[in-house]
């Protein structure tokens, strides 16, 4: 590709009693992802609780490894991946990001599309998503194909689990320092 850029993706696991019960289900080690256009995660987008302590009310959010639900749960473990791309499909996903952003408000949880996944089948509303399956509405809107499924079924593990992304790094999100990087 000409004209790389990154774009990374972030997976968590807080410890909460939703990721609880989600990881009892998919004995996957995170269960919740967003994704950012910088190393230092410092634009990191996703779908999920709007206030820290209400974990009913969620939707699109612009997240903060520093503050807000992360500062809540220090303990929460993540893994980070790195996506070579091209400038043309970073502009993209920036175009598609800006539509969520301009209406956010707009925008629900989508909690029966989590379900929909644990029985495989997609539960698709009109301005309602969870967090991976905003992720892989952004990579595929902007022409990124990492799996041969609806966003509405990708999982945090599918992210994982794609040959695609790069491991950067893995271990306490507070402890993460961008200069520690593997690149």
């Amino acid at each position: 590709m000409t004209d790389e850029q990154s774009v990374f993706i972030l997976l968590t696991n807080t410890g909460t009693l939703f990721t609880r019960v989600i990881q009892t289900y998919t004995k996957a080690p995170y269960n919740h992802a967003s994704i950012s256009f910088d190393r230092n995660l410092h634009e990191l987008y996703s779908f999920g609780r709007k206030h820290p302590n209400n974990p009913l009310n969620g939707g699109f959010v612009r997240e903060d490894i520093q503050t807000g639900t992360y500062s809540k749960y220090p303990n929460t473990t993540c893994v980070i991946y790195e996506l070579r791309v091209s400038s043309r499909e970073v502009e993209k996903m920036k175009r598609v990001l800006h539509i969520f952003v301009r209406s956010q408000q707009k925008f629900l949880y989508n909690l029966l599309g989590v379900i929909g996944v644990a029985i495989k089948e997609p539960v698709e509303f009109s301005n309602s998503y969870f967090c991976s399956q905003f992720v892989a509405e952004i990579l595929q809107r902007s022409g990124i194909r990492l799996w041969n499924k609806l966003p509405a079924l990708v999982t945090p593990d599918d992210l994982r689990r794609s040959e695609r992304l790069q491991l950067v790094y893995e271990g306490k999100l507070s402890e993460y320092r961008p200069e520690m990087e593997s690149i």
